[in-house]
């Protein structure tokens, strides 16, 4: 039998528990004042600032980010019609990212009885440097069941010899729409600010997954 081309496709996918957990969460209030909602945003966003920071030198935070206080005015409108006076709102968003889980829950245990304080959702996710180890991984392990599915082809055909033609990331062979490797994160929803006196914050599995496509030469 002459030379006969195999297309195949490998896929390989990993799950790790999460490592790291980014919080988001916001301090805002509202009022006819503005210099009395700038000081009580400011005040309030005090006890979460220190609160971070401590955390960040005990290493349970590894980074942390907060942003200028933002103000602005709205006029509503009544129900006849007219515009209403100015109603202020100031607001501070932070994030905080977390390697230390228990710490985390405590955290946001605290913040959740703080008036003005608004709680965000949870990223959960890999370290850099895992990210990178794993991606190579599954993208390795991808790449050898390609190989695999094209040699069991070849000896259904009665052919012993299998030669690398092309590889590629799924989709840029048979050109559709490239799907490139992917690491799925886990996130949470937001989180009710009325959720009792403790809180257990667990993020659900990584999904880390590599998809290629090879052309072999089988004789």
């Amino acid at each position: 039998m002459s030379e006969v081309i195999i297309t195949v496709r490998g896929e390989h996918e990993l799950r790790l528990a999460p490592e790291r957990a980014t919080v988001h969460l916001s301090v805002t209030f509202d009022g006819p004042e503005r210099a009395d909602v700038v000081e009580r945003t400011l005040a309030a966003a005090e006890p979460v600032r220190t609160g971070l920071e401590a955390r960040k030198a005990s290493a349970a935070v590894t980074e942390w980010t907060s942003r200028r206080l933002s103000v602005y005015a709205d006029r509503p409108w009544n129900s006849d019609g007219r515009r209403l006076a100015p109603v202020y709102r100031a607001s501070i968003d932070f994030t905080g990212t977390f390697a230390d889980f228990s710490e985390l829950s405590v955290w946001v245990t605290e913040l959740t009885v703080q008036d003005g304080v608004s709680i965000g959702a949870v990223d959960w996710h890999l370290t850099p440097e895992t990210e990178a180890e794993v991606e190579r991984e599954v993208a390795t392990q991808a790449v050898g069941v390609a190989v695999s599915r094209a040699r069991a082809y070849a000896e259904a055909l009665g052919l012993s010899t299998v030669a690398p033609r092309e590889i590629a990331d799924r989709g840029l062979i048979s050109e559709s729409v490239p799907i490139m490797p992917k690491m799925m994160m886990a996130r949470s929803a937001a989180l009710p600010m009325d959720s009792g006196p403790s809180l257990e914050l667990q993020g659900e599995e990584i999904t880390v997954s590599a998809a290629v496509e090879g052309r072999f030469a089988a004789s």
